[in-house]
């Protein structure tokens, strides 16, 4: 791999890593948390192949962490200067207000298996098909930044995928996993506003739908990963 830039992978939780993304990347990551640093040192975009933004349980704008706002300006700087961006739940509303959108609070919930409808074609998120059952985990929303194409969407959630240029952000969350979903599912801060049975549920909906989702998400970042490749 000498000679390809590394990807930028921010996250905000142990337990919410990149899980299939580092696949289809397949090459450097620099994986930092900055939520509590006002003035992170983060690397110089034209040393970046690409920047993925992962989730985690706070609010995209919660000013207890000063490190979000951070994360806004070089997302920002990121789709300026067209370096390949992938948000992902909590990554993309941080993503979606970097350009400049509105974020809902408490919109909706859905947590657990459903179906999204894809709206719109796109490089990377057509390999998931045009209705894939995805994993759901948020409760607040975005509006479609200004500019951006609509790319999949539920009753509940209007904006579940959107392209802006160089970036892609994903209400939903294709990189899980059997190993990630099992963890997930044994880390009290992700139930703990949830009761057994839900639980039980969505360990179900993994085991009946993460056989095919999987490899349609490994087609996915892998396309994404092509997007990094190109820039060297």
């Amino acid at each position: 791999m000498t000679g390809v830039r590394p990807v930028l992978v921010l996250t905000h939780v142990p337990h919410e890593g990149p899980g299939l993304i580092a696949a289809g990347i397949d090459g450097p990551l620099q994986i930092r948390t900055v939520l509590h640093d006002a003035e992170p040192r983060l690397p110089a975009l034209d040393s970046l192949g690409g920047v993925v933004v992962m989730g985690g349980p706070m609010d995209a704008d919660d000013e207890r962490f000063p490190g979000l706002a951070a994360e806004r300006r070089l997302l920002a700087d990121a789709v300026d200067a067209e370096v390949p961006v992938l948000g992902v739940c909590l990554g993309m509303q941080i993503l979606a207000l970097a350009l400049g959108s509105r974020l809902h609070l408490r919109h909706g919930t859905e947590v657990g298996f459903a179906a999204v409808d894809v709206v719109a074609e796109d490089l990377v998120l057509g390999a998931l098909g045009d209705r894939p059952t995805v994993l759901h985990w948020h409760s607040d929303a975005v509006d479609l930044p200004a500019g951006a194409t609509l790319l999949a969407s539920t009753p509940a959630t209007p904006v579940q995928a959107f392209r802006a240029g160089s970036a892609l952000g994903l209400q939903f969350h294709p990189e899980v996993t059997v190993s990630m979903l099992d963890l997930w599912l044994g880390t009290p801060d992700m139930t703990a506003d949830l009761e057994p049975e839900d639980v039980d549920a969505i360990r179900a909906g993994g085991g009946q739908h993460l056989p095919a989702l999987v490899p349609a998400a490994e087609k996915a970042f892998a396309a994404f990963g092509e997007l990094v490749r190109a820039r060297g």
